[in-house]
């Protein structure tokens, strides 16, 4: 009897929805429980217990088990990787084996003549037993130790064998196919960087996921494969392999489940090797709205006037991997229609934006930022988005263009709002050209949002309380106590902290008297035109999206 069938007389599906998957299946090839509750007709609780019941077998809880290093031995990675199934327990002449595909019955005497064990089956959800398989076997453990039976490191002397053995090494399949595994992997857990990074006697490679780095859990046996690795990565960039004494910066095109990713590759030669950051940008990346990044009703009204504004510049300060670019994006969004023309100039163009002319950044032929707002100029734009102000060249084109009568967008690297103003002064924008041409800056952050999963109440201690920061009689706080779905870390997604400076009169005599940051600060927050980002996360805080910890982190000093 199939799956199909038992859930039909389970009356958890119908027999409408079972003829729907079948057709689905015969397209994608997938396993019929598989496209089921892809379509949502039935949940992955729901088929796993009918599985459990049809094959009469235990369902065990993979993220609950502790299980013996001897253990974990008695299957080769291949073979974890190949039949999708883990030891899990071993006495008396018989292995407790997990899987979650038990139809292909016959693959398991596989394990039979391996071991020369009795195998007792056992059942797992899908998504446990993959994070298992990484957290014990490593990512892509099944192609090390592929790699480790049939391909011995060669040690070779000159320079030119050398190069050409780490070419041949590189374009080896189960090179090519670890490399793709450790890049869809970072995909896969929501990595916006990959850090591989050659120590002496070992390699590390870590994500970066919502902010911060964590290991990515790969065999200690990958730090032989090293040079090989960083030769493939440059093959996939067009990057010059010979070359190991000076930096060099690449792209990678690829797509993964459907979607583009562009990934910036950078290598640097250190002491043990060359290190490579990328950075993942998904290109197919769906529009979010400004209250989905976080801003509150009250600043969007604000920001939302000073956006469509027929002229001035609004700056998003803040720095490096805070989501300046996403806010413009969706700034964006909300103001671009048949009737404006918009033109933005980026390095590189990390979102494709219906409606909006994107021009790349290509410095090797000189088209630049300033350059090439030169020439936005002469395409008639209304609004023009400038991905980073660097240098003065760029920020007094920007200034002329919006006393010119044009909307500029563009990014600036402050810690906060009104540091912008001083950062522009200490370019060389003259005052009174800040003053007349800036509008309004938006400085953010990002901070991690408690995981919906496991979310709980917490009453933090007296001590972790700072001095400005005033809880409120009956406040509930919450925090994430870990789960598989956030990697145990307590935390999955981000949300923005918004700090927004509207420019008013007073603020505007400050600027041409170059006053100092902390009186513009100052100021602003008397005249009411500045909330803090420190307040802001005390509000994200109080209304249960993030910890008070994180929150203080994200906006410390």
């Amino acid at each position: 009897m199939g799956i199909g069938t038992i859930l039909i007389e389970r009356e958890l599906i119908t027999n409408e929805q079972l003829a729907e998957a079948i057709e689905e299946q015969n397209t994608t090839g997938e396993r019929l429980d598989h496209v089921l509750v892809r379509l949502g007709y039935v949940s992955n609780s729901q088929v796993l217990e009918t599985i459990g019941q049809q094959f009469a077998m235990p369902i065990v809880d993979l993220s609950t088990i502790q299980v013996k290093a001897d253990v974990l031995k008695t299957l080769p990675a291949r073979l974890v990787f190949k039949q999708r199934c883990v030891p899990i327990e071993m006495s008396n002449g018989t292995l407790r084996v997990a899987t979650c595909d038990p139809f292909e019955l016959t693959a398991f005497d596989e394990l039979r003549l391996l071991t020369g064990l009795t195998i007792d089956l056992v059942l797992a959800d899908e998504q446990d037993l993959r994070k298992f398989i990484r957290a014990h076997y490593g990512v892509a453990g099944d192609t090390l130790d592929a790699l480790a039976d049939v391909q011995p490191v060669i040690e070779v002397e000159d320079s030119v064998a050398a190069d050409l053995d780490e070419i041949a090494q590189a374009s080896e399949a189960s090179v090519i196919k670890l490399v793709n595994d450790l890049m869809v992997e970072a995909i896969r857990e929501r990595a916006t960087d990959i850090h591989i990074e050659p120590y002496e006697d070992t390699l590390s490679i870590r994500y970066r996921i919502d902010g911060v780095l964590s290991q990515a859990g790969v065999p200690p046996t990958i730090s032989r494969f090293r040079n090989a690795i960083i030769s493939r990565l440059k093959i996939m960039a067009s990057l010059n392999i010979a070359e190991k004494r000076k930096p060099q910066d690449g792209r990678i095109s690829l797509r993964s489940g459907g979607n583009e990713y562009d990934l910036r590759v950078s290598v640097i030669p250190m002491l043990f090797g060359e290190g490579v950051v990328l950075r993942i940008l998904n290109k197919s990346t769906i529009m979010f709205d400004l209250e989905d990044l976080g801003m509150d009703r009250e600043m969007l009204v604000k920001w939302d006037e000073m956006i469509n504004m027929p002229h001035g510049i609004s700056l998003v300060t803040g720095p490096t991997g805070c989501g300046k670019s996403t806010t413009l994006y969706a700034s964006l969004q909300r103001i671009v229609s048949d009737e404006v023309k918009a033109i933005t100039i980026e390095d590189p163009v990390e979102y494709h934006v219906s409606g909006v002319n994107q021009i790349p950044v290509h410095e090797k032929v000189g088209l630049t930022f300033a350059t090439g707002l030169r020439s936005i100029l002469r395409h008639d734009p209304d609004i023009i988005m400038i991905g980073e102000i660097r240098d003065l060249e760029t920020a007094q084109a920007a200034v002329q263009a919006s006393l010119t009568g044009h909307l500029v967008f563009s990014t600036l690297h402050t810690n906060d709002a009104t540091g912008a103003m001083t950062r522009l002064i200490d370019m060389g924008v003259e005052p009174f050209l800040v003053a007349s041409s800036v509008e309004g800056v938006l400085a953010q952050r990002l901070v991690r949002r408690i995981c919906s999963e496991c979310k709980e109440i917490h009453t933090p201690g007296k001590s972790e309380f700072p001095p400005d920061f005033g809880p409120i009689e009956g406040q509930t706080f919450y925090r994430g106590v870990g789960c598989r779905e956030c990697r145990l870390t307590g935390f999955r997604g981000r949300l923005g902290l918004f700090e927004l400076l509207t420019m008013n009169d007073r603020i505007k005599e400050l600027v041409m008297q170059r006053a100092s940051t902390n009186l513009i600060t100052r100021a602003a927050i008397e005249t009411g035109d500045l909330m803090l980002l420190r307040d802001a996360a005390y509000i994200k805080v109080r209304s249960g999206d993030t910890t008070l910890a994180e929150a203080l982190r994200a906006t410390k000093g």
